[in-house]
């Protein structure tokens, strides 16, 4: 096998005005004085302050220093003839660091500009290129493009890689139980370097949901079928237990209308989702039980507003639209119990109303977070991930190790962090003082550096349109990049503001993604 290139596992705007977001701050010594009386001593001040800063120039060439004095001079001239209630800091009080740490204009300025490192590659110029059959995405975050190139090496293509440098990319939205391969572990022994399959905790998950395929949060109809439940199963051969929960549930009395080849008694010939609109539930029995392996038939049955019963994926309440939304029959000994909870609804209105309430006090914010990430296309968030590898592996370069991603005046630290949307591919520049760094700090200077730059969610043309709120940005996760999908909605939080201080002081120039929702 041709030797490939090592690809971080990193799940997925341009970047703005070089804005700055400070939190906290440090209150310098402030010396308060009536201007007239001090008027007569200005002269003497001036030169007293030009002395003591000549002192700290040593390592500086003749031409920087004259540069360097007049400015100061002209600084505290342009001072002492304004307010007087301005802070100014007290330079002589720590000699050593103020000489080491003084630099031109704010920390935050400084740091704009000394972190400001050049990538080699200009992915607008020269965009990531997948050998493959797929169209290019004009609107992706990051230049992209798929097809066939011989002049051009690519950066990845869908197989095991054909050459040194090429990453390997498996893609797939079969159950790893009919494909051993799609099984994340097994993917890497084959050497595939990206994996793309439904599981969250895969590189580039490609699922099952979308705002834009499936009309979630279309209006509840009226149920008129005789019969409780509708399935649609014609695979029965699957590797679960669904076609003897069928059984458990007829023996039971359940009513139910099969479309399928299995168990089937009704023309099958009929528009799935519409046909699914007239019952009060709806069987979405997966053919087998994995992880984040959750198909087009759940999500049909929330479209139609019909109450899923679900066999399937065992975390199947994380694609849940809210808490109580769905039945679960988790082993085959749950069907007896399920059976008798359909009667109990069918027959209670308002009990049953309940666990559709979602459609129209809309979905959990849970549920918005996950079906968002689909707003980008998989194929966009591809080449947003290789990219991302790409610019990672350059950074680990002395250019970028040498950026210095904090700067100390006195006693306060400022640090420099980047921050983007999941989706998008720049980064923003957000200001932490060691004086306030928490993560309600952090995540109130995310807030204002998004809001200044006036942005927009990535999501907001993909949702329908009751769920697109206003122009307020609600910050639902914050993460360090590189996690998966899995761990960025649902495993990771740091452990308080001394998990998060630690996490600032020990990655340099430390990046994060947010979800917006």
């Amino acid at each position: 096998m041709a030797a490939v290139i090592p690809i971080q596992r990193l799940p997925r705007n341009e970047v703005g005005s070089p804005s700055t977001t400070s939190v906290g701050s440090s209150s310098s010594p402030t010396i308060v004085l009536p201007q007239k009386k001090w008027s007569s001593w200005l002269p003497l001040l001036v030169s007293l302050v030009v002395l003591v800063e000549i002192s700290f120039l040593g390592r500086l060439d003749m031409a920087e220093k004259a540069n360097l004095v007049n400015s100061w001079a002209d600084s505290f001239y342009q001072f002492t003839t304004s307010s007087w209630s301005i802070p100014i800091v007290d330079i002589s009080s720590n000699i050593d660091e103020v000489d080491r740490d003084l630099v031109p204009g704010s920390c935050e300025e400084w740091l704009e500009r000394q972190d400001s490192v050049e990538y080699s590659r200009d992915f607008d110029k020269d965009p990531i290129f997948v050998h493959g059959g797929e169209k290019d995405w004009k609107y992706c975050a990051v230049g992209c493009k798929f097809g066939v190139d011989s002049n051009k090496k690519p950066d990845a293509s869908f197989g095991t890689p054909q050459q040194a440098g090429t990453a390997g990319v498996l893609r797939s939205m079969e159950s790893a139980q009919y494909y051993p391969e799609n099984d994340i572990v097994m993917a890497r022994r084959r050497g595939y370097d990206i994996v793309m399959t439904t599981s969250l905790s895969s590189d580039v998950p490609v699922g099952y949901f979308s705002w834009a395929e499936y009309d979630i949060m279309a209006p509840v109809q009226s149920k008129t079928e005789n019969a409780l439940a509708a399935a649609f199963i014609s695979n029965c051969g699957a590797r679960n237990f669904r076609l003897q929960a069928l059984e458990v549930l007829e023996r039971e009395k359940i009513k139910i209308d099969s479309f399928g080849s299995c168990h089937h008694n009704r023309d099958g010939n009929v528009d799935k989702v519409e046909t699914l609109k007239r019952f009060k539930f709806s069987f979405a029995f997966e053919n087998s039980n994995e992880e984040d392996y959750v198909t087009e038939k759940f999500f049909q049955s929330l479209v139609a507003g019909s109450i899923p019963v679900v066999i399937g994926a065992p975390n199947i309440q994380d694609f849940a639209p809210s808490p109580n939304s769905l039945l679960h029959i988790k082993e085959l000994k749950d069907a007896e119990t399920v059976a008798n909870t359909m009667k109990y609804l069918a027959a209670n209105p308002s009990a049953y109303n309940e666990m559709l309430g979602w459609k129209v006090e809309g979905p959990s914010d849970s549920f918005k977070a996950l079906v968002d990430m689909a707003a980008v296309h998989s194929s966009c968030r591809l080449c947003i991930f290789l990219a991302t590898s790409i610019r990672e592996r350059e950074e680990q370069s002395p250019k970028f190790m040498e950026r210095p991603c904090k700067c100390t005046r006195g006693s306060e630290t400022v640090y420099h962090v980047y921050v983007r949307e999941r989706g998008r591919f720049e980064m923003e520049s957000i200001f932490l003082r060691s004086s306030n760094l928490s993560l309600e700090a952090f995540e109130s200077a995310l807030l204002l550096k998004f809001k200044s730059l006036k942005h927009v969610p990535i999501w907001k043309e993909e949702r329908p349109q009751i769920l697109r709120g206003g122009d307020e940005l609600k910050l639902y996760r914050l993460h360090p990049l590189g996690m998966t999908q899995r761990q960025a909605l649902y495993n990771f939080r740091f452990k308080g503001d001394t998990d998060f201080r630690d996490h600032i002081e020990s990655h340099p120039c430390a990046k994060f993604e947010a979800i917006f929702v």
